[in-house]
């Protein structure tokens, strides 16, 4: 029997070495229920069982890349057919309709809602390193994680949906600043879960569980 695609979108920007290597090795000890690919092919991202986004660097250059790929319409259409999605650090922050980072470069606009710089007067941006998270509503990529688990970051931007409810997980970091995010099938996380050690481990062997 043929084994589904996961495919983990390669557009010229992320971490898809360290986002693959782990996913093939979660999905090996689950089974190997997937056939896990990088890939920016528009047909084979279409038609995979689940599909991530990963992302560093910056919003418009991000957004530039997705389009020259003809990657836009795709995503839009896995999404908003119920295929379980993933966003990744950038990957969640091209979901909303635009970032202060590139004023008048528009995202994804799957969620509506825009991206924010942090705040945090007292301390360095960018936000880097181990923070807790403190968790606002279910997640099916947070079930049997212990209260206040540590993830690793990297960003100088944040998420503000126009819905407060679709967020799903916020760290302290000069205020409450979104951590995670997700609305039926599109879940993503600001963190890096493929540098979290077992806790970024165990929210993608939920998103492959999902």
């Amino acid at each position: 029997m043929a084994l589904e695609t996961l495919a983990i979108i390669d557009y010229g920007m992320g971490n898809l070495h360290s986002v693959s290597k782990a996913l093939a090795k979660l999905n090996a000890e689950n089974g190997g229920k997937y056939d896990v690919v990088v890939t920016s092919d528009p047909a084979v991202i279409g038609s995979a069982a689940k599909v991530v986004l990963p992302g560093v660097g910056a919003f418009g250059d991000c957004m530039a890349n997705l389009n020259s790929y003809g990657l836009i319409d795709v995503i839009k259409g896995v999404a908003g057919r119920g295929t379980p999605f993933l966003g990744i650090c950038l990957g969640l922050q091209l979901l909303f309709d635009g970032s202060e980072e590139d004023p008048g470069v528009p995202g994804l606009r799957i969620l509506p809602g825009m991206v924010r710089k942090i705040i945090a007067p007292e301390l360095k941006i960018p936000h880097m390193g181990w923070n807790s998270l403190e968790f606002k509503t279910v997640s099916p990529l947070f079930a049997g994680l212990p209260a206040a688990a540590y993830v690793y970051f990297v960003h100088s931007y944040h998420a503000v949906p126009e819905n407060g409810q679709i967020v799903t997980a916020v760290t302290e970091y000069g205020g409450a600043v979104t951590a995670a995010v997700g609305c039926g099938n599109v879940q993503a996380v600001q963190f890096h879960p493929e540098k979290s050690s077992a806790t970024g481990l165990a929210i993608l062997a939920n998103f492959l569980r999902s």
